[in-house]
């Protein structure tokens, strides 16, 4: 087709996408009228954010969509006007483990979207206190990783701050090589959190051999060292070239391809509303034999299935612990308060971290 004869064939097209657009401002204003009458008609305590409702809207909307939009885009979408309601309704303050450009950081927008007031936090103690003493509505922490298991200090923290699960997200992880220089032959050190560069060890062998091998506190922090000095490199998440300028030399440099991380979204209450799909406890058990199969007996007779168990040394106390689990129910609700009250009978001490919906695997575009 002639150049001429393409315009001609484009313009009434554009026109029809223009006349969308039009229509599709006019709706989102709507929406977001109601957002704010929504955000009036809420007490001031009552959180913003409602997983349970978003999922449900996110649910309805992949059911009903006919296509041509993938899945994915309208989901990355919605998370956006999702996003923007909750800002428009009231600003709800989230903290994670900083520098902005962590992996926790892009988790947290990858969840709760651009409009999402993230705050960044030095360690995980800072960000649990802060939403215990109501300085933050949400924190995002990581919980655990698929190849390297739980972050210890994030598990203990629940046993010594009173907040709540309010939602989960898998991201997967990938990793790239990030630079100033222009070709690989030019990287002199490599710079990294002490995980990342663990993971990438093979391939770092392989193509950077006898290279120092530098930890950094983070991955963003790794960027920006590898910004200000010639012939270092950084790895992390590929966003981190534009936030700092840099090169990507190469890219999913992981060893393993099928690298997860579950992070947590935790507030100072339980979530209300919706279906729940899973819940988080913590236990201990009376020093006694088969204190443990109890629990479990007590949960296999229920037809619970167990997706995590996980044993952490209680705090103050040499050869005590706590255990930590995910149960495949609802335990708040009503159907399930003989087996709480039978829980309670089996275990020394036992607390609900909360009920979530269980989170979907964000595949879409990675953390890179």
């Amino acid at each position: 087709m002639a150049k001429s004869e393409e315009n001609k064939a484009i313009g009434p097209l554009r026109a029809r996408i223009d006349e969308i657009d039009s229509q599709i401002l006019e709706l989102l204003n709507q929406r977001a009228g109601i957002s704010l009458a929504v955000g009036r008609v809420k007490s001031g305590g009552e959180p913003v954010f409602k997983p349970f409702r978003e999922k449900e809207v996110l649910e309805r909307l992949c059911r009903e969509n006919p296509g041509p939009l993938p899945e994915k885009h309208l989901r990355a979408i919605y998370r956006e006007v999702l996003s923007s309601s909750r800002r428009l309704q009231r600003p709800e303050r989230v903290v994670y483990l900083g520098p902005e450009g962590t992996f926790s950081y892009f988790a947290g927008i990858e969840y709760l979207g651009h409009s999402a007031e993230l705050t960044p936090r030095d360690g995980f103690e800072d960000i649990f206190r802060a939403v215990a003493d109501g300085e933050a509505e949400m924190g995002v922490i990581p919980l655990e990783n698929s190849l390297q298991g739980t972050v210890g200090q994030a598990a203990d923290l629940f046993m010594r701050y009173p907040v709540f699960i309010q939602a989960e997200i898998f991201c997967r992880i990938s990793h790239s090589l990030l630079s100033s220089a222009k070709v690989l032959s030019e990287v002199r050190e490599v710079h990294s959190h002490p995980k990342a560069l663990e993971q990438c060890g093979e391939w770092l062998k392989n193509n950077l051999p006898g290279r120092p091998l530098i930890p950094a506190a983070s991955t963003a922090r790794a960027a920006e060292l590898a910004a200000g000095s010639p012939g270092a490199a950084a790895i992390g998440s590929h966003r981190l070239s534009n936030m700092f300028g840099l090169n990507v030399l190469a890219e999913h440099l992981e060893d393993l391809p099928d690298n997860w991380t579950r992070f947590l979204v935790i507030g100072p209450a339980p979530s209300k509303g919706g279906n729940r799909d899973k819940t988080s406890i913590l236990f201990t058990t009376p020093d006694r034999p088969g204190a443990l199969a109890g629990v479990l007996n007590t949960l296999a007779g229920r037809n619970i299935n167990l997706t995590k168990l996980e044993s952490r040394p209680f705090r103050g106390e040499k050869w005590k612990y706590v255990f930590f689990a995910d149960l495949e129910c609802d335990l708040s609700s009503a159907e399930y308060e003989s087996l709480l009250a039978e829980l309670k009978d089996n275990c020394h001490t036992l607390r609900v971290l909360g009920s979530y919906p269980a989170g979907a695997q964000q595949d879409s575009g990675d953390i890179r």
